[in-house]
């Protein structure tokens, strides 16, 4: 184990790596710099350096000949310029070759390391002209240099399976989950780092949500999760930009499809739309003269399902068996199939089809005229989805009922969620941050595009620019709206600083930034110009984590080569400066804290603190977290305090003069589990404490010459505290049969916790404190509500409590470590009080984050979670910050003093303030 610390790697030459797992796991990918910026007359920049990579993210303007095949022409040509790209084409293997009405051939490489896929690492060439002529026009595209993480899993394959089903918190979400073994992957960034990528889908019990889908990768080296994000979200239409999109989910898995066949023939028909007018389909008539909605005159097999109202679960992992394409025993259809959605999603299947077809030169979703399929009128325990989804094989559309339609009835959402098929494949945006606005933006884009065209909508039309606004029974189509795409957002003024947990990272909350610029650019070109533009750029430049200056530079290197005049240029650069998409927006927010580490490039960052010194985990360019430790002032460089030794090394804690952690991953001999370590903060050896490979320890707290920590059985359930005084072995505290303890604390020989367990069916909760030195408890709150987020500061004992009952508020309530009664700090009816809250505490203020709320009209910065302080005597809280994005993990320091995880410039950093703003 090394003795000597070595600086943060962001304070280093070497700064932090491009923060994949930071954009994410934690929230949102920044943007590159520009090596060469656009100018007045060239707003085209000519070269778009790369980040965390010496290989360029786009190289423009290049006439330079390409012998060959377009593969071979493509590799070859990377090959001859290795100052220039800095690729090893032996790492590279053909995705796809689009080829373009005019003749143009983009090749789309993967990049692998290893043999294992590299993600969202893909590089693009551009060729022209033909034989002798041939020539690469540009190429750009994300390849990473510096590769060294392993390509062989340490930890065995079952246990990979249980940390990715550990993805889902909920332990009735857990019950029946299923995790399908997607293969390794490298996910980029310094190093990089080995996982295992699994398709997680939660089980049947959906007392509070319906079944969910989540792309989960663990760490193959140590254990840890690595990245975790929803399946690409709904396209929640209904009224708000994400007022239903609760009640959506994910069916995945193949489809069945039919395909012409013996005794199948194209025929048509006709069928009651959902307004009830009798419209002709194009149907399959079967040998026994039935009708079914498979239209066979497209190149692309066009099949509708009804759901008939059957329950979501029939449909978790593919279409049932037994599920056949909507029907009729005549060539007229009965009038459920209009009620149900599946008249309007069949015949706006052919119009999406049919626009990209005769449009843009696209056969069908992937562009070989695979089979499109649709279903309608699935239900989520009996009740409508209101919603409508594409899952990778198929749309699913909800709705019904008094209050809306089925959603398959609006073009525009149709064509959305058709559009999110085109980009699975050709650009595959990731669906988290900017990278997941930026793929809704698209489907918004196109999907409104399709529905003017079709509709002959002029642009100057004000409802043209509507999405989702014919769903809905009753009410103006502004109302019905889910988003409209002039509503003339920005960056700098409107952009959501989330993470994850909130519409996975902002992709429908911020996706009307970029899809407004886009939209401004089809009003000021005319839409062919526009719309060929666009799809240009989706099929030609982007890649799957490009965010929005990635977006901009794409679109405009596809005007460059549609030939597009200077003018013309302008005009689309000046629609995204108008948007606030410009190189470094993120540094125009402005923030009233001052940040300590920028871009946390780690999914578990809790910063603990103590004593003016701060210690949190963070990447170390070798994949797997580390931990580094710096001062609360910003003062000196911040130094890693963990060994490489290839475990995870995260959630500390510290009493400001030496620090406690668990390490995950496999030991000297090679065998996986968990181990305690401890270190001074100041340099000094690395102290192994208790190590485990059948339980799981973490909640670790250090106080003097004491250590407590927590040790869960992973097959039982069954939860220890354990105690470590001066160095001596572990000591296990006493608890009743049943009581689960949590929320460790631990001050001058005093350790704290709060417990849970169930008296006849119903649970019980208490706040407990238990004297090392006598070893007795000696105090003990009980409660018939919910107890968390204990601790003890100011010489007593803090707590978090919430009555039992819907809708009830939290209290902070405080008692004496002795007993004595408890009051409350914050009670329960005070304006102030949280929903819920996580608590840190100095010896004179309390700082709690409180939880934030969707409000009616919907999520803004101000209802993401934010940080109040008030005197540890009670008082009226102050708000901490007024930094306007989300604000998670606080840690108090001294007095007045706090550091948290912000959110607010589209990266997260650990910041810090001195005393709180008060008002904002």
């Amino acid at each position: 184990m090394e003795d000597t610390p070595v600086p943060h790697p962001s304070r280093t030459p070497k700064a932090l790596g491009l923060a994949v797992t930071a954009a994410l796991s934690l929230t949102l990918a920044a943007p590159p710099a520009l090596a060469a910026q656009a100018s007045d007359t060239d707003p085209v920049p000519a070269l778009v350096a790369g980040r965390d990579t010496a290989t360029p993210r786009l190289v423009t303007g290049l006439a330079e000949r390409a012998e060959g095949a377009p593969v071979a022409a493509a590799l070859a040509h990377l090959a001859a310029h290795p100052e220039r790209y800095r690729i090893d084409p032996g790492q590279l293997t053909e995705v796809a070759t689009e080829r373009a009405a005019d003749g143009r051939r983009t090749v789309r490489f993967q990049q692998y390391h290893g043999g294992v896929p590299v993600l969202g690492a893909q590089y693009l060439v551009h060729l022209v002209g033909d034989g002798a002529d041939q020539r690469v026009e540009s190429a750009g595209g994300k390849y990473f240099t510096g590769l060294t993480a392993p390509t062989t899993a340490a930890v065995p394959e079952a246990m990979l399976r249980g940390f990715a089903l550990g993805a889902l918190t909920d332990p009735r979400a857990r019950s029946g989950a299923t995790a399908e073994d997607r293969g390794p992957v490298v996910l980029p960034g310094g190093a990089g780092r080995l996982t295992r990528h699994f398709t997680v889908r939660s089980g049947a019990d959906r007392s509070d949500a319906p079944p969910t889908t989540r792309e989960v990768y663990v760490d193959a080296t140590v254990g840890d999760i690595a990245l975790a994000h929803d399946t690409r979200a709904p396209s929640s239409a209904g009224p708000g930009p994400a007022a239903t999109a609760a009640t959506a989910t994910a069916v995945s898995g193949p489809a069945a499809t039919v395909a012409a066949g013996p005794g199948l023939e194209p025929a048509t028909g006709t069928a009651p739309d959902a307004h009830g007018r009798r419209v002709p389909v194009n149907t399959a008539r079967l040998p026994d003269g039935s009708h079914q909605l498979v239209d066979l005159t497209r190149r692309a097999t066009i099949t509708t399902y009804d759901a008939a109202g059957r329950d979501l679960l029939d449909f978790i992992g593919g279409l049932p068996a037994d599920l056949r394409p909507a029907t009729s025993p005549t060539a007229d259809f009965p009038a459920a199939t209009g009620t149900d959605g599946a008249t309007d999603a069949h015949l706006n299947a052919g119009i999406v089809y049919d626009f990209y077809r005769d449009r843009l030169g696209r056969e069908g979703l992937d562009g070989k005229g695979a089979p499109i399929v649709s279903l309608v009128a699935m239900t989520n325990d009996g009740a409508p989805i209101m919603n409508a989804t594409w899952d990778g094989t198929m749309m699913s559309y909800g709705g019904g009922g008094p209050t809306y339609h089925s959603f398959a009835v609006a073009l525009d959402i149709a064509g959305h969620e058709m559009t999110h098929g085109v980009i699975e494949h050709t650009a595959g945006l990731v669906n988290a941050g900017q990278t997941g606005a930026m793929n809704e933006a698209l489907a918004d884009y196109f999907g409104n595009a399709i529905e003017v065209t079709a509709r002959g909508v002029a642009m100057t039309d004000p409802k043209a620019a509507l999405f989702g606004e014919s769903v809905c029974r009753t009410g103006t189509p502004e109302s019905c709206a889910g988003r409209r795409l002039d509503d003339r957002r920005t960056t700098v003024r409107d952009y959501l600083g989330t993470d994850l947990g909130l519409d996975a990272g902002g992709v429908h909350l911020n996706s009307t930034i970029f899809s407004g610029a886009l939209w401004d650019i089809r009003r000021t070109l005319d839409p062919l110009t526009a719309d060929r533009l666009v799809y240009r750029a989706l099929t030609e430049y982007l890649t799957p984590l490009d965010d929005f200056v990635d977006g901009r530079n794409a679109v405009l290197a596809a005007g460059r080569a549609l030939n597009l005049d200077r003018a013309r240029l302008r005009s689309v650069a000046a629609a995204f400066d108008a948007h606030g998409i410009r190189a470094g927006w993120e540094s125009e927010l402005g923030v009233d804290s001052r940040a300590l580490v920028r871009a946390i490039s780690t999914s578990t960052p809790a910063p603990a603190v103590a004593g003016g010194r701060w210690v949190m985990g963070d990447s170390t360019g070798t994949g797997a977290p580390a931990l580094y430790t710096g001062s609360t002032t910003g003062t000196g460089t911040p130094v890693r305090l963990s060994p490489e030794d290839g475990r995870r090394h995260s959630r500390a804690a510290t009493d400001g003069k030496a620090a406690v952690w668990p390490a995950v991953g496999p030991d000297s001999e090679g065998r996986f589990g968990t181990e305690v370590l401890t270190r001074p903060l100041d340099g000094g050896p690395v102290r192994g404490l208790f190590a485990s490979r059948t339980e799981q320890l973490g909640e670790v707290r250090i106080s003097g010459g004491d250590i407590a920590f927590l040790a869960e059985d992973q097959e039982t359930g069954r939860t220890r505290i354990l105690v470590s005084r001066d160095g001596a072995a572990p000591v296990e505290l006493p608890l009743p049969e049943g009581h689960r303890p949590s929320d460790l604390t631990l001050r001058d020989g005093l350790v704290g916790w709060s417990e849970r367990w169930t008296v006849d069916g119903q649970p019980r909760s208490a706040a407990a404190v238990h004297s090392l030195t006598t070893g007795r408890a000696t105090a003990r709150y009980e409660s018939s509500g919910t107890i968390n987020s204990t601790l003890l500061a100011g010489g007593r004992l803090l707590w978090v409590e919430t009555p039992a009952g819907p809708a009830a508020r939290s209290a902070i309530r405080s008692g004496a470590t002795d007993g004595s009664a408890a009051v409350d700090v914050l009670p329960t009816d005070s304006p102030y009080a949280p929903a819920t809250a996580t608590l840190t505490a100095s010896d004179r203020t309390i700082t709690f984050q409180a939880s934030g709320s969707e409000p009616a009209g919907g999520w803004t910065n101000a209802a993401l979670p934010k940080l109040w302080q008030l005197p540890i005597t009670g008082g009226t809280p102050v708000r901490v910050s007024c930094n306007r994005g989300g604000q998670v993990e606080p840690a108090a320091d001294r007095d007045s003093r706090v550091l948290w995880l912000d959110a607010t410039t589209g990266h997260t950093d650990l910041v810090v303030r001195e005393r709180p703003a008060t008002s904002c």
